[in-house]
């Protein structure tokens, strides 16, 4: 295999590391250390170099957090590519390094003091493929700080988070979700920091029509938005994106009853004021009815917002079954079918409500396919 550690072709050098790996995983890492710190030092060519840090990133994905052992002499093995003269040499650097915190998480951090300077230079010197890199890095090793040590660099990497959350590059913007997420997960990051410093521009740049039809960025979208609601609270999201509960766009309201639904189901509706709850009812119930398609999405968040309310929903009940009914009469089956579904989640919140008239009526519409289900 040696030739082929500079091989011309990068599928082959590819291929190559994730070979070595396997001896690695084989062998044990000490066996290899000798061997991988030549190469990546290697004079001879920057190829060489870009194969034995692909090696060291292809070992901490495979064997996880056994380097834990070894993760020091690995760090050093390849810390000198982020200053490399190849520009794909310090990128492959950067994300050796996040694959090694990813595979030490959440332990290691002193391993990586040496890389922590040069890290934040790049950050600041880097554009376009290598800056995604070295973000990913600090994404990786910020959660492996103490909580004041994450404090101070969530605030120092965030400057260029936000100045990033306008780019263009999907896989810029998937990477940015990441680390912003890992960032608000970190211990030492405050609620009022993230209130102040970071939903007004995730929500100016990522809560956009176009977000709910880029499948790519979809998930990561929501997934970040519950995790910083575990910080922020559930009124401070949920308040933010409420009213687009009623916007034009079907795959954007779906969006937002997803992020809903999982915010809620997480944390509860306890710190939601009644303003908020008028909306919010009011939301879900257009949502509902304005489906196009029988969605699982919408008979989810509908079902879990009504259950986290409790019994402070029964102002809104007669409401509520008026929905239901209309929609057990309707000539499609499975207009009838989800409108029973939603019969059965709320059942238990009309009986806590006192409400057993309203649910006697549910059940006397139902046809006998949606009354099975209700049973």
């Amino acid at each position: 295999m040696r030739p082929d550690i500079d091989h011309a072709d990068e599928y082959v050098r590819n291929t190559t590391a994730r070979a070595f790996s396997v001896v690695a995983s084989a062998l044990g890492i000490p066996a290899l250390l000798p061997f991988l710190k030549a190469v990546c030092r290697s004079k001879k060519s920057w190829q060489a170099r870009h194969t034995g840090i692909r090696i060291v990133q292809q070992i901490a994905i495979m064997m996880g957090c056994a380097v834990l052992p070894h993760l020091r002499n690995l760090v050093d093995a390849i810390a000198h590519g982020l200053n490399d003269e190849q520009q794909k040499v310090r990128t492959m650097t950067a994300l050796g390094l996040a694959a090694l915190a990813e595979a030490a998480a959440p332990y290691g951090i002193e391993s990586f003091d040496n890389v922590l300077k040069p890290l934040w230079i790049g950050i600041r010197q880097h554009r376009g493929k290598g800056l995604a890199a070295f973000l990913k890095a600090i994404g990786f090793i910020i959660p492996l700080m103490d909580p004041e040590f994450a404090s101070y660099y969530t605030k120092e990497v965030t400057v260029i988070l936000i100045r990033e959350f306008q780019s263009s590059d999907e896989e810029m913007k998937k990477i940015v979700l990441k680390v912003v997420k890992q960032c608000a997960a970190t211990e030492g990051v405050t609620p009022g920091y993230i209130k102040e410093d970071i939903l007004p521009e995730f929500f100016k740049a990522f809560w956009v029509r176009r977000m709910a039809l880029d499948r790519r960025n979809y998930r990561q979208v929501v997934e970040t938005t519950v995790e910083l609601a575990q910080k922020s609270g559930v009124a401070e999201i949920v308040g933010r994106i409420v009213n687009d509960l009623k916007d034009e766009a079907e795959p954007y309201r779906k969006m937002v009853m997803e992020t809903i639904t999982k915010v809620v189901a997480s944390l509860g509706a306890s710190d939601i004021d009644h303003g908020l709850e008028v909306r919010l009812i009011d939301g879900i119930i257009y949502s509902f009815q304005e489906q196009t398609t029988e969605d699982q999405v919408m008979l989810d968040g509908f079902g879990t917002v009504v259950n986290a309310f409790g019994i402070r929903v029964k102002p809104y009940l007669t409401q509520i079954v008026s929905t239901v009914l209309w929609r057990l009469n309707n000539k499609s089956a499975k207009v009838r079918q989800q409108a029973a579904d939603l019969t059965t989640r709320l059942a238990v919140v009309i009986k806590q409500c006192g409400e057993d008239q309203l649910l006697s009526k549910v059940c006397s519409y139902s046809s006998p396919h949606a009354w099975s289900l209700t049973i």
